[in-house]
């Protein structure tokens, strides 16, 4: 029996894995939320206490819901314990360019899920509750509804009618008249990189967060997405390459990268995770480098979104000549901060997103000429207090066209340009097939397989069969790759959180066991690893183990091996090339010569940079509220640090700040049980 006394429930602030906090009034076995409201919704953990020892509970989920249509006092028309849909989809007739906008809402224990479904097919990014299409056309009309299930039930929603109207057939206008009004793409790309768990610089939390949400709200605007995080220098400069090939002439072409950076006369410089310290331009990847190929091939839109720091690099003493680079029409660029100021994650409540983020995800999806959209975004940054005069958004542009991120593709042939594109994306995204292994005592385990990120996978495993004479087993999976560096103490998980995959664990089957691999951009070979298990016969008091071998060759992005060396810098005159001692001239581009290094800027001479004693670089406390989030929040820089002696640490996930979640890693069970009782 728990003691009130020394029992305490704990509530996670957020799914993105950041400190704990405590539930008050939770101090006895149960914990009751009366009334229940939609901000009690999170993760739960209890932790049990007893003199000098303690144990945690599992997590638990809790999501709650605002009925829509809700009749007058207390619902009771909801069966304990039973998957009810309360909110139903409702008809829609729309006209062609609006937005529809579909939800079902359902309570259940376990959580519910979703399908979208239109004419009997399912949806592609239809497995939220909301189902939303920025543009439509008369392609979208048909009949919706959405089946909502667990793993104990499962329910259809009403199916509604979607009515999309063509005004332009009752204007009697031409429609190529009406097509050329709008621009179309011939395909949209996007590379999302979330440099955060640096070697020698400080550990940053938010880029996994923000490049999470960019994909999924791209994925809406029928964006191909490849998202990695925690890139090195080779590792960036290809994933750029392969980002290359997916552009073409009218292809929308998206660059976001959120992470360490500095500017040096008007150059953009990504830091990667395994960036010296101090860093030069030759450890880092030059924005500028990027634009002229993105130039070249003719693209419809390009757009560079850089969520960093733009403070000067003073270790970086090379001088650019002055031959600036011409920047032809539709190019965007979204600076998160103003030249020579920091960029900022908030860190509050256990949230830990990009300031630039936490309000662009906001307007993403509306359908508006993309510089108006991050005119809006600025504003809207400019009416937070917990940043005003020390983060603004800065746009550059020579967008020409009413081009925005909305505006439907229109691919004209199956060129082999197209095809090669897509056959480039669809490597980068292939997942293994689930598969059933059959042991010889004849227990049946389940292998499935999810994608967090494009270099990011979750394995999870179950236990779908035994035979009655076998009283209890168990099973799990080890000896991964030594390229992908997996602690064998952070696998084999009861839940999708303790591996640290807050972001997709709604979406998981329920009652597995679960393995994060990250950095799959790393697998040289093909992904090897053992399932072992281990069971007992009745009446016998031996353990009895078999082992097999899964072969699942490289899955998502490790097909296009980032891994591979260095490959030659043909940068522009305008990205700088260092001047410093050590730099190998021999790696430089040719017409890349024009630099010279004053000797006032020699590293010995330049002023250093004053770095206070802290994790995340240059750290602001506001008392005022913010206006994003009503609660006081801290703020950590974006900014590259030179004289940073960190710990290393190598893992995608934001760290438990909590000394008791910390703890949890090593308390909860790491294997998975199947036994007579169950």
């Amino acid at each position: 029996m728990l003691d009130p006394d020394l029992d305490s429930a704990n509530r996670n602030g957020s799914i993105f894995g950041s400190p704990v906090v405590q539930v008050p009034h939770g101090n006895s076995p149960e914990l009751v939320l009366s009334p229940v409201s939609v901000k009690d919704s999170g993760f739960y953990i209890c932790r049990v206490n007893s003199e000098s020892s303690f144990m945690f509970s599992r997590w638990a989920r809790l999501e709650v819901r605002e009925l829509q249509d809700a009749p007058h006092g207390p619902l009771m028309g909801l069966p304990e314990n039973k998957l009810c849909i309360c909110n139903q989809p409702q008809p829609q007739n729309l006209t062609v360019g609006d937005a529809l906008v579909l939800e079902c809402g359902a309570v259940g224990n376990p959580i519910p899920n979703y399908q979208w479904f239109r004419n009997g097919s399912p949806l592609a990014n239809g497995s939220q509750n909301v189902y939303t299409v920025t543009y439509v056309d008369v392609g979208h009309q048909g009949t919706y509804w959405c089946h909502v299930f667990n793993d104990r039930e499962d329910e259809d929603s009403k199916k509604v009618e979607v009515i999309i109207e063509d005004l332009s057939d009752l204007q009697e206008s031409d429609p190529r008249e009406e097509s050329s009004r709008r621009p179309v793409a011939t395909d949209k790309v996007a590379l999302l990189i979330g440099n955060m768990s640096y070697w020698n610089h400080p550990q940053l939390k938010a880029p996994m967060v923000d490049v999470y949400e960019l994909t999924s709200l791209l994925r809406q605007l029928d964006f191909k997405v490849v998202s990695l995080l925690d890139l090195t220098e080779s590792e960036m400069r290809n994933a750029v390459d392969e980002f290359l090939l997916l552009l073409d002439e009218g292809v929308y072409g998206l660059l976001y990268y959120a992470g360490h950076g500095y500017e040096n006369y008007g150059n953009s410089f990504l830091v990667p995770v395994d960036a010296p310290s101090p860093c030069h331009s030759a450890d880092c990847l030059c924005v500028q480098s990027i634009l002229r190929p993105m130039r070249e091939k003719q693209t419809g839109l390009s757009v560079l979104l850089l969520d960093m720091c733009r403070q000067r690099n003073e270790y970086d003493d090379t001088i650019p000549n002055l031959d600036a680079l011409k920047v032809t029409a539709n190019i965007v660029f979204g600076y998160a901060t103003c030249q020579g100021a920091e960029a900022f994650e908030i860190q509050q409540l256990g949230l830990a997103n990009g300031i630039f983020v936490k309000f662009l995800k906001d307007r993403l999806l509306e359908d508006k000429k993309v510089t108006v959209l991050l005119d809006e975004v600025a504003e809207d940054m400019g009416k937070c207090p917990l940043t005003k005069g020390k983060q603004a958004l800065e746009i550059r542009s020579s967008l020409s066209e009413q081009r925005a991120l909305t505006d439907p593709v229109q691919q004209s042939t199956s060129s082999a340009e197209s095809l090669a594109r897509n056959l480039q994306w669809a490597k980068a995204h292939e997942l293994p097939e689930s598969m059933s292994l059959e042991f010889q005592c004849g227990v049946e385990i389940q292998l499935g397989f999810a994608a967090e990120f494009s270099n990011v996978m979750i394995i999870y495993t179950q236990i779908v069969r035994k035979p009655p004479e076998i009283t209890a087993c168990r099973a799990h999976i080890t000896d991964f790759p030594l390229d992908l560096d997996v602690d064998p103490k952070e696998t084999n998980k009861g839940t999708p959180e303790e591996t640290g995959s807050y972001l997709v664990s709604k979406d998981l089957p329920k009652h597995c066991l679960y393995t994060r691999l990250s950095a799959l951009q790393k697998l040289r070979e093909h992904l090897i690893f053992t399932v072992c298990l281990h069971y007992e016969y009745s009446g016998m008091e031996d353990t009895m183990d078999e082992r097999k071998e899964i072969n699942i060759g490289k899955p998502l992005i490790a097909k296009l091996g980032l891994h591979r060396g260095f490959k030659p810098r043909n940068c522009p005159p305008t990205c700088c090339v260092p001047g410093y001692p050590f730099h190998n001239p021999v790696e430089s581009s040719p017409e890349a010569a024009e630099y010279y290094t004053p000797s006032h800027c020699h590293p010995s001479s330049c002023p250093g940079v004053h770095h206070p004693n802290c994790a995340c670089s240059t750290s602001i406390t506001q008392p005022g509220a913010c206006s994003c989030n009503g609660t006081s929040s801290t703020l950590a820089s974006r900014r590259e640090l030179q004289h940073y002696s960190p710990t290393v640490e190598k893992s995608n996930v934001p760290v438990e700040t909590s000394d008791d979640a910390v703890e949890l890693g090593f308390l909860l069970s790491g294997s998975l049980s199947f036994s007579e009782q169950q």
